[in-house]
Parts: structure tokens; sequence; C-alpha cells
């Protein structure tokens, strides 16, 4: 896991009015937490955050938090963006240990070219992210999940993912990641009926009528019979 160092201030001001002065110059507002600790209101530089999470591969980052002369190791938590505004709205620090594991949700990335995908299948995601169990300087940035194997109706499961030493997953091993599948659209209709449900009689009027002679046109009135 990457690690960056972060200065914040303590705040003395709250509630929404004291939040949005903050965000007004250029501030976020966050809180301190963990280890029994009172919790410590706190914000950071908006453009020192959007640095840090620019330069970490995931939000899954180790942060040297300095408030107050004090350094504290901790991991952001409960990011919250204004991706209206393409702002940060809070940030919550949750203190950590390095010899003491945490629980974290880290992303799964899809890699290599399943031969299924090249016979006109697609991938489909089931699950995104990989629940798992550490210590804070042994959190992955990603977890790959390797398609290169997969054809048309193969699966990849929880317990199919390569994992780093030293992480424990909680994740369902059982649990789909993707799988490829025939895209929708070339699906035939008899695989997205209900279960139960019949095929329209349209098209079994249309089986009968197979083979038949078409019948002769009427003749026009006051033509030549």
């Amino acid at each position: 896991m990457a690690e960056t160092k972060l200065k914040a201030e303590r705040r003395q001001e709250k509630g929404k009015g004291a939040a949005r002065k903050l965000r007004a110059a250029g501030r976020v507002p966050g809180v301190l937490y963990g280890h029994g600790q009172e919790a410590i209101p706190l914000s950071v530089d908006a453009r020192e955050l959007l640095h840090l999470f620019h330069q970490a591969a995931s939000a899954n980052v180790l942060v040297d938090l300095m408030v107050d002369g004090k350094t504290h190791l901790t991991i952001p938590r409960e990011v919250q963006r204004d991706h209206i505004r393409s702002r940060f709205v809070h940030v919550d620090f949750l203190a950590v240990r390095r010899d003491e594991t945490i629980t974290v949700n880290v992303e799964i990335v899809e890699v290599g070219e399943a031969p299924g995908v090249k016979a006109g299948g697609v991938i489909e995601h089931h699950l995104r992210e990989l629940h798992v169990e550490c210590f804070p300087q042994d959190v992955p940035e990603r977890i790959e999940a390797d398609v290169s194997g997969l054809d048309i109706g193969d699966m990849l499961h929880v317990s199919d993912l390569a994992v780093p030493k030293g992480v424990s997953v909680l994740t369902n091993p059982e649990e789909a990641v993707l799988s490829v599948i025939t895209p929708a659209a070339l699906r035939t209709e008899a695989e997205l009926l209900l279960p139960g449900e019949e095929a329209p009689e349209v098209e079994a009027v249309a089986e009968e009528g197979a083979g038949e002679e078409p019948a002769a046109p009427a003749p026009e009135e006051g033509g030549e019979g």
C-alpha cells in the first residue's frame, strides 16, 4: 500500500454552516477516530487531498496525518465527493497500527483477454470489490481477476482469485466475480422466456402455415373471368 503525509488542522466550529465556510476557503472537513480515542474534528487542504488520491493507485492509502504536531497513522474512510462541482465534501480518517489487522474493501480489476470474448461473448461483472483482512501496510492496491482462460459460459469465483501473502479473504469464496456470456441480442428467444412462459402464438401459426401454397388473389371487379 502507498504511504504519504498530510497535514490537518483541528476545527473548533461544527455544523453545516461551518463546513460550508471551510469548503469555500478551499478546505475539506473531516474527522480522525479510532483506537478508543475521542474523535477529533479537523480539516485538510482540498488541493493536497486531491493530490494524495491522484498519487495513490486506489482509495486504500496509508496516511501519516499530522494534527497539532502529532502524527497519526491513518487510512481514509467515508470519502464523500460532490461530482457535480468536482470537489471533496468530507473525509474521515481511521487511526490504525502497523501491528494490528484491519478490514478493507479492495477493488477487483479484470486483466487478460478472454477467448470467449474473441468468440463474440461479453464480460459480465458480478462483484467489484473483495472484503479482506490484513495489516495496514499489506493492503493490496487491487486484486486481479485473470480472464485469459475463460470461454463463453465460464465463470470466475472468489476462490479463483490470487491474493498476496498475508491477506485473508472475508468474502464468500463461492461468490461469483465475473463470467463470459453471450450478448443478449444474440440469445435465442427461448433463453429469454420466463419459466413456464410459452412462446407467442404468432410463431406457432407461422409454423403451421409453413409450406402451404399461398391463396390465389381474387379477380378484380369488372375484369375478365
